[in-house]
């Protein structure tokens, strides 16, 4: 691993988790000491693109390379050199558009990376998928957008509040459209039993069919529809995309960014989006904006300091919901205090796509901040336990649930006396630890 900041860092944590022996080489000392206090790795100081540095992590032990600096350069020079020593599978990220494009394709091949991450695209992507889901705190796609997994904390008023899953089985037999797969109360997370009675401020993760999403948004209690109008605090390139997407939308799109020469430029290449020259932490700027008139408050520049203090602010002048980007996650659960609606991090969606990749076979991958599990798909191979067999007689571990599976392009919600089949791709609810049980299971 090459990079720890906050994607390689996480990365890391999620390899060693599931068993893998991992060495981190990282130029900044702070971050070395960080990663060598919290996790079982071997800790390299120096840069990627050194051979000795690399030889001295182990480079000829590596079946697997990642580099996830923030320099486009080093990542591809230091997966270049593995490549050249044997390692058969890389990983890279790249922002640079210049890079990314066709132009730059004869580059990437030269260098033979197996994957290729963009950490700001993809937040920005999850980001997007928020603003169609107001009041949601994740959104996650599978099945070639088929099933979807959307996580939030359930109000008092919702609809759903109050049942317990019996009572809501009951009222939706016999075609189920979505059902309530995970539930964190209290710090702990779940996979809940029928007798389960839902409770206010459960954060809640529903497994749904995609014709279900408005249906599933408005039980849980969620406004349904786009923020028409958003407040960017943050002109980086995380902003960047999501102000000219919405735009694109025709949303009406206010972005905030504090150096001028970025404020100018952004001014000249994002049609239809109002660019502001100032500090986001400015609370008479905030006001005179008219920061509590929009629908969604974005904060989303490096400093989670600045996010949070903006958010805040943004929230007591009125805002509908407040999103912001976190770097530090220790600071998580104080966003939850004080009312902050959303916290993102770079690093889970940009982990979920190494972990998809590292694992083999697994078709998605969707990692939360706020619950231990994960959510893997899988597709059912030819005469693999799974095949012809039904949900109830796989004799998955404890704490599995096959939310849903998609068969011919059409999605259904698992049940006990589902039956799989050869080809059909399966949602599973799954801890770390019992995802080598369940993919021996389905082949």
């Amino acid at each position: 691993m090459v990079g720890a900041g906050e994607v390689g860092s996480y990365v890391a944590e999620l390899l060693t988790r599931h068993g893998n022996d991992v060495a981190v080489i990282e130029t900044d000392r702070q971050r070395l000491r960080d990663v060598e206090d919290r996790l079982d790795v071997l800790v390299v100081e120096g840069s990627g693109t050194h051979p000795h540095v690399l030889e001295e992590a182990g480079l000829h032990k590596a079946s697997l390379f990642v580099a996830v600096t923030s320099n486009d350069e080093v990542n591809l020079i230091s997966a270049l050199l593995a490549r050249q020593a044997g390692v058969s599978r890389t990983v890279v990220r790249i922002e640079a558009e210049s890079l990314r494009g066709r132009d730059a394709h004869a580059l990437r091949e030269a260098i033979g990376a197996d994957l290729v991450i963009d950490p700001d695209a993809e937040t920005a992507a999850e980001i997007l998928d928020l603003l169609e889901a107001p009041g949601a705190t994740e959104i996650a796609h599978f099945a070639q957008g088929e099933v979807i997994v959307i996580g939030t904390t359930l109000t008092a008023s919702a609809p759903l509040c109050g049942k317990t899953l019996s009572e809501i089985a009951a009222q939706y037999e016999p075609e189920w459209d979505f059902l309530v797969a995970a539930r964190t109360r209290r710090g702990d997370t779940i996979i809940p039993r029928a007798d389960e009675r839902l409770e206010p401020d459960d954060h809640l993760w529903v497994v749904a069919k995609r014709k279900a999403r408005r249906e599933v948004l408005q039980l849980l209690g969620l406004q349904t529809g786009t923020h028409r109008r958003v407040l960017l605090l943050g002109g980086g390139r995380t902003g960047e995309i999501v102000a000219r997407k919405m735009a694109d939308r025709s949303g009406a799109v206010t972005l905030i960014e504090r150096d001028p020469v970025r404020a100018r430029e952004l001014a000249e290449v994002l049609d239809g989006v109002l660019v502001i020259e100032g500090d986001i932490t400015d609370a008479e700027l905030l006001s005179a904006e008219d920061a509590g008139s929009y629908d969604a408050v974005l904060a989303l520049t490096g400093h989670d300091d600045a996010n949070i203090l903006a958010c805040l602010y943004a929230k007591s002048l009125g805002a509908s919901e407040t999103i912001a980007t976190l770097h530090r996650l220790s600071l998580r659960e104080l966003l939850e205090d004080v009312g902050i609606d959303v916290a993102l991090s770079p690093r889970t969606a940009s982990a979920n796509g190494v972990l998809r990749f590292v694992r083999g076979g697994v078709a998605a991958v969707a990692t939360f901040l706020a619950a231990d599990f994960e959510v893997i798909e899988l597709e059912v191979a030819e005469k693999s336990k799974a095949d012809g067999e039904k949900i109830e007689n796989l004799g998955l571990p404890k704490d599995v649930l096959i939310g849903a599976f998609v068969r011919d392009g059409k999605p259904r919600i698992g049940r006990g006396q589902s039956a799989l089949r050869e080809r059909d791709h399966v949602v599973v609810f799954v801890r770390p630890q019992n995802i080598d049980a369940v993919r021996s299971i389905f082949g």
